[in-house]
């Protein structure tokens, strides 16, 4: 019993993955500052839909970041080490600009308040450069499910605070109040870096500025089947994106949920949710394989849009938001882990910053430019028929995920990662 013990303490509570719990708490916290918790207070502040829509587009930063990515890969900071010394930087940068957007309000300054979170998503998104290109390199291979799931569990949670606790927050001292105490918890961020493991791989950086921007993306043209790799990292999670995009809106102004109920049931809920999800997602990525564990959870991730369109038909009605939250935290915390698990494997060690960042960027594609279109669709569709074609989105995805299989092993039998 008792070395059972210790081998679950190994297993789970090893400085690895508190490191890149922590880190992924850094990461999500941001996020939420951008999407989530922006939208209610332009919604509070009774700016249009159509506007609040178009916010979704200052995720960009988080599409375009693999162009900036090989100068993570190529330069060196002179302190903290190759990754560290970038993720330090950011976090620096992260607080100041979160604390000068608590100081704006968007019925006065809306476009200089979004201008601050454009910035805020720039630095949030190279951060999230490094940490990616760090967690794959001190992860080992038979971590990375864990891994996966201490990474999302960290970043779920900084999204529940940041875009629910802030709410209950806002709800009670206002917007500027509460960016201001998020911009505090932000700067705790900088122990966990001072103090996370070093890395061990400045020696594996490119020799010149033109080899970090090319070769990483010949290695990838080379070993594996972009094409199909592209178009399946792009629809993977876009019937989440468009579900998620408006959930906020919805919420509030659809349903007429307090900011209070939306703080404590979908963000409070769907912290336990995520948590189970991401958890069991990545305890059992080792034991159903990659590719039936990315088809199992993203089937699922589909199917929980539905339960929101159950919301729109009944409408107003408290224990089915929080059984609706429940399950697309639970079951997106799962894909998500799988997902991550998936990026890492395509990555090589020397390019890992550029690499991940490309294709992570990829997946961001969805998320950052369905705001607009999710808007229009609500205003044509109703919610109802909307969160419908929200599961419709979300099958493709899985298509091409079964079309993949074979063409990884066509492409490159040698080396299979399914």
């Amino acid at each position: 019993m008792l070395a059972q013990v210790q081998h679950f303490h190994r297993t789970y509570f090893n400085r690895r993955l508190i490191t890149i719990f922590l880190l992924g708490f850094a990461s999500g916290l941001p996020l939420a500052l951008t999407g989530s918790a922006l939208q209610a207070w332009y919604t509070v502040d009774k700016v249009d839909l159509i506007t609040i829509g178009f916010l979704g587009l200052l995720g960009q930063p988080y599409v375009y970041k693999f162009l900036w990515s090989p100068l993570l890969d190529r330069f060196v900071l002179p302190f903290l080490g190759r990754r560290r010394g970038w993720v330090f930087l950011m976090q620096l940068l992260l607080v100041a600009f979160i604390a000068i957007m608590s100081c704006f309000t968007p019925a006065q300054h809306p476009w200089t308040l979004a201008i601050f979170a454009a910035c805020v998503a720039l630095f949030s998104s190279t951060q999230d450069v490094a940490l990616d290109a760090y967690r794959t390199d001190i992860l080992p291979a038979e971590e990375r499910g864990l891994g996966s799931a201490s990474w999302v569990g960290g970043y779920r949670i900084a999204m529940l605070v940041s875009g629910g606790l802030s709410f209950i927050i806002a709800d009670q001292l206002g917007w500027s109040i509460t960016y201001l105490l998020m911009a505090g918890l932000m700067s705790l961020s900088l122990v966990v870096t001072l103090l996370s493991p070093k890395e061990d791989n400045d020696k594996l950086a490119p020799v010149s500025l033109t080899s970090a921007i090319i070769e990483p993306f010949k290695d990838l043209w080379q070993r594996l089947p972009m094409v199909w790799i592209a178009l399946f990292i792009v629809l993977y999670k876009l019937g989440d994106a468009f579900a998620l995009t408006l959930t906020t809106p919805f919420l509030i102004r659809g349903l007429h949920f307090s900011l209070t109920d939306i703080g404590i049931v979908m963000k409070g809920v769907g912290l336990l949710a995520t948590l189970i999800g991401v958890f069991l997602g990545g305890g059992l990525i080792n034991k159903l394989g990659l590719y039936k564990a990315l088809m199992f959870f993203g089937l699922l991730q589909a199917l929980s849009n539905l339960c929101f369109m159950l919301l729109a038909i009944i409408g107003h009605q408290f224990y089915l938001m929080t059984g609706a939250v429940f399950l697309e935290q639970f079951c997106g915390g799962m894909g998500t882990a799988a997902f991550l698990a998936f990026l890492m494997t395509l990555c090589n060690h020397r390019f890992t910053a550029t690499q991940f960042a490309l294709l992570s960027a990829l997946s961001a594609v969805g998320r950052v430019f369905v705001g607009p279109f999710a808007g229009i669709l609500v205003s044509h569709m109703g919610w109802t028929l909307f969160y419908f074609s929200t599961f419709i989105f979300a099958l493709p995805g899985l298509v091409v995920l079964f079309l993949i299989r074979y063409a990884l092993r066509f492409k490159s039998p040698q080396n299979v990662i399914f």
